[in-house]
Formats: structure tokens, sequence, C-alpha cells
């Protein structure tokens, strides 16, 4: 992957003043994601252990440009249903969602939200630990070549063991696994974006070693949807692929 960030999807402080909620069940270094972040100007609120109650919640998410969620592996559902409708009413309003999961019981609260949000899964136990190309089509290791979020990607590591995603019609592939499995996909339909990945120890693990930090970067910046909600400001600083 080239070096300089001007191969990023947007370019850097592009979304200064905006903000990316993390809840975090795993518990692993965030460091690597929090740095790139910062990089194009968002802050980041990481929330860890435990939820905020269902109000607290929908206060944060009020103050937000995105949520991200990243499944614990105790096999639980920890959010309960007024979570999911905080959660459900912020998504529907056009801001993006980031949902974790990974190998089998890594995924429990990433596949709730998937079925209940997009219609998709997370869910099985694949050897993963290598560093994908560009993929050839679908089914082949790889990244896709044809998405803003793969902009300025040549390769990507894909995580140690990896779940499958199981989209829904209105998803688009993103990551392949040396599996053969689809890792991540997107979804975007009716203003709405989401992105559900199996691979969230691609977020610490080798990550200095192909990619990560760029694909963290363009997810952000497509998540953060300008085009709905016509902000000029990050508008004005977003470079389309």
């Amino acid at each position: 992957n080239a070096a300089s960030a001007k191969y990023d999807l947007a370019v850097d402080g592009a979304f200064t003043g905006q903000t990316v909620l993390v809840l975090d069940y795993y518990g692993q270094s965030f460091a690597g994601p929090t740095e790139a972040l910062k990089q194009k100007g968002f802050s980041v609120v990481l929330l860890r252990g435990q939820a905020p109650s269902p109000a607290d919640l929908k206060g944060m998410l009020a103050k937000s440009n995105q949520f991200w969620l990243i499944a614990s592996c105790s096999g639980s559902v920890h959010l309960s249903g007024e979570h999911h409708q905080a959660i459900k009413d912020f998504f529907d309003a056009g801001h993006g969602v980031y949902l974790w999961g990974d190998n089998d019981p890594c995924n429990a609260d990433a596949d709730k939200l998937a079925s209940m949000l997009i219609d998709a899964r997370v869910t099985g136990d694949l050897p993963g630990d290598r560093t994908v190309g560009r993929s050839r089509g679908a089914g082949q290791p790889g990244v896709a070549t044809d998405h803003l979020l793969t902009t300025g990607l040549e390769n990507i590591y894909e995580g140690i063991t990896v779940a499958t995603v199981k989209p829904s019609g209105a998803t688009t592939p993103i990551i392949w696994g040396s599996a053969g499995n689809l890792v991540a996909a997107a979804f975007e339909k009716g203003g709405k974006r989401l992105v559900v990945d199996g691979g969230f120890t691609r977020l610490s693990y080798k990550w200095d070693s192909a990619g990560t930090g760029r694909y963290i970067r363009n997810a952000a910046a497509w998540l953060a949807n300008y085009e709905r909600f016509g902000d000029q400001v990050v508008a004005d600083n977003f470079k389309k692929k």
C-alpha cells in the first residue's frame, strides 16, 4: 500500500469536530485505530466493560457522527432491547454504524445488531492470519476493488481467526478472507450506511503489517455519510475515489 495519506479516501483533518463513539466489549488495544481516526480529525469516545444506560447511550449517540461496536467473546448478547432501539434510531437517521465480530463465540452482539438492522449475520470460525491482496472476484481472497472503502488499498491483514459475514441482498463484499469466506461487507441503502466485519483482531494484531490504518480511515470517512448531511466543510475536504 502506498504510504502517503493522499491515497486515503479523505484528506487529513477533514472531519475535525466529529466524534466516533466506540463500545468495546473485547478489550484489545484501540491505540492504532484511535490514531488513525484522529488523523482525519475525528475524536474517539471509547466505552469499555459496560454499556451506559439506554437513555445515556441515546444522549451520547446524539453527539456522535457514527457508532462502532466491538463484540465480546462471552457468547452472550450484552445490549438490551432498549439499547438496540437507540442504535436503530441512530442508524435509521442516516448515521454510520460499524459492527465488529470475530470467530465464534466472539460475535453475539455484532450478530444480533447485524440481523436486526440489515438482516445479515456474522458467525463461524475459520483460520486466518494472512495478508490478502486485491480480490479477483466473488469468493477470491482479497479486498474488493470497486468500493470507496478500499480506496488506496492493495492488501490488508484479515485477522487471526475470523467469522463469516452472511450478507443481505443490499450489502457489498469488501474483504474476502484467505479461506474464501466473506469477512467484511458494506450496506448502503435508503441513505443509511453500515459495515459488518468478522475480523476484529485486525484492530490491534499486526496493525502495521498491511493496510489496516488506511482501511480504518476510509471506513470512518465513508460512514460519516457527508453526502446525506450536506456538511459543506466536510464536503470541501472530502476526496472521492
